[in-house]
């Protein structure tokens, strides 16, 4: 019963950990937020303030989804200990490798749930709105595009969180020119703001019959959404509205009318699309909606006292200054080039296996030891 005793051991020694994560989080403070604010919601007239009434509700769904987090951690624990109990009251050694899954999920929880006490910004709770963008290099490119789209959905997926594509510009022989998808999740945007920035890849491209080894770049833009409990001024007047047929995945409605919007924002030349909503309506609700959303981005990384401020679109994305090259050929690796964090494993990282390159990130980033993205 030796590997059960040291699984025993090993799981007791995150005990400390998980108890010091309560009083980090401030579970018992954010439990008696949720009482106050659930006692408020209860009151005659909650709803004739609607504005407040719904800036409430959020708070409190926020509140309880980090409760929720922490209360799922300590339900792995105990579920992993009663299982060991149960193998030694039994001398059951065949519970091991459950036990040991167990307690690596633990594990994992724990480390995830301790980066995300480093999440302190004022939107790193909120929703994520993914852009991806084709560089130059044609097919490609777009195939790289569409190769980033599947990697973060997946990563998406394996966190439980879900996505919502919100307009998809085919490429011209496979892959995407663009495409836009909305990542629910509590801490999405805390998350994925990482991943903001171009992304490089080097392999021997299928579409050349020459078999030579090919460049590729494609940015992806990150923006948290802005939930309509925020105060955004938008005016009638700067805004541009295209209406056009959809084209792309998305159902049946698709191609039969021009209910697609496509909004620019005419100060800043900011444009936004939305494609897969069922009506005309709900397009521009959406791409109003993700149109705010990069503005207040925009407006509190520069620093800025209001969104008229904005001067034009910042160009902070330039193709050569990649944060990370994916590399197929002549080797496999993957690196950061901010943190130097790398992974050979270049397949696991295609399918979401990213929490390395997020992590190294959020740590840097807490300890300003971030270095510039620069060419390998």
């Amino acid at each position: 019963m030796l590997q059960i005793e040291e699984l025993r051991l090993s799981l007791q020694a995150l005990r400390p950990d998980i108890d010091d994560l309560a009083e980090a989080i401030g579970y018992q403070k954010i439990a008696e937020q949720v009482e106050e604010l659930e006692e408020k919601a209860a009151m005659p007239g909650f709803w004739n303030d609607l504005e407040n009434s719904q800036k409430i509700v959020t708070k409190t769904k926020q509140l309880k989804d980090t409760l929720a987090e922490y209360d799922g951690l300590v339900r792995e624990y105990d579920d992993a200990a009663t299982l060991i109990e149960i193998a030694q009251e039994e001398e059951d050694e065949s519970l091991a490798e459950e036990i040991r899954a167990g307690c690596e999920r633990t594990k994992a929880k724990l480390e995830e749930m301790k980066l995300a006490t480093l999440l302190t910004g004022p939107y790193d709770a909120n929703n994520a709105i993914l852009t991806f963008h084709a560089g130059a290099g044609g097919t490609e490119a777009q195939d790289w595009a569409q190769m980033l789209y599947r990697m973060y959905t997946r990563w998406a997926e394996r966190h439980g969180f879900t996505y919502k594509l919100l307009d998809y510009l085919e490429g011209d022989e496979a892959g995407v020119k663009s495409a836009s998808v909305l990542v629910n999740g509590h801490n999405a945007y805390g998350f994925l703001k990482s991943e903001n920035g171009v992304h490089r890849l080097v392999r021997v491209s299928p579409f050349d019959a020459s078999g030579r080894r090919h460049t590729s770049f494609a940015s992806l833009e990150v923006i948290p959404e802005i939930n309509d409990s925020m105060d955004v001024e938008i005016r009638d007047e700067d805004i541009k509205m295209d209406v056009y047929r959809a084209s792309g995945a998305g159902g049946q409605h698709i191609n039969k009318t021009s209910s697609a919007v496509r909004l620019t924002h005419i100060p800043t030349g900011i444009v936004v699309a939305c494609q897969n909503e069922r009506s005309q309506f709900q397009n521009r609700e959406m791409a109003m909606n993700m149109l705010k959303s990069k503005l207040v981005e925009i407006k509190e990384r520069e620093h800025l006292e209001k969104i008229d401020d904005i001067k034009g679109v910042q160009k902070e994305i330039a193709w050569g200054s990649q944060i990370r090259s994916y590399v197929f050929m002549p080797y496999t690796l993957a690196k950061d080039h901010r943190t130097g964090f790398e992974s050979g494993n270049i397949n696991a990282v295609m399918d979401g296996d990213l929490d390395g390159f997020i992590n190294a990130y959020l740590k840097a980033a807490n300890q300003g030891t971030l270095s510039d993205a620069q060419e390998e």
